[in-house]
């Protein structure tokens, strides 16, 4: 299956990898079979995402994300880039924030 984000989580998926939380201490270990606690764990530690075992073995998966014409990216970034206020945007962090924040009002916008 792969990486997949917490939000995606469902229990009785099995962990692929260890699981730490930002100062690197073990949260969950590999092969733990995620229950409704483990997932809210990882939730409140601010894990984003987690190495699941399983799905297909053949590598070929479906893009986290679909592809969004790029006009529409723009359009977004544009419409959230008062949000940032006086933020350096050519610093790569700031950048994938930006990105991210008008992927998922394209998604959420457009059904």
């Amino acid at each position: 299956m792969g990486i997949v984000p917490t939000e995606n989580l469902e229990e009785g998926m099995v962990l692929a990898v260890d699981v730490h939380d930002r100062t690197g201490r073990l949260l969950l270990g590999a092969g733990v079979e995620l229950e409704r606690k483990h997932i809210v764990i990882l939730m409140t530690w601010g894990v984003t995402e987690a190495d699941i075992v399983g799905g297909d073995s053949g590598g070929s998966s479906s893009p986290l994300f679909p592809e969004v014409p790029p006009a529409l990216m723009e359009a977004a970034e544009a419409g959230l880039r008062p949000l940032f206020g006086e933020n350096d945007m050519e610093h790569p962090v700031m950048r994938e924030l930006l990105r991210l924040a008008a992927l998922r009002k394209v998604i959420h916008d457009n059904p």
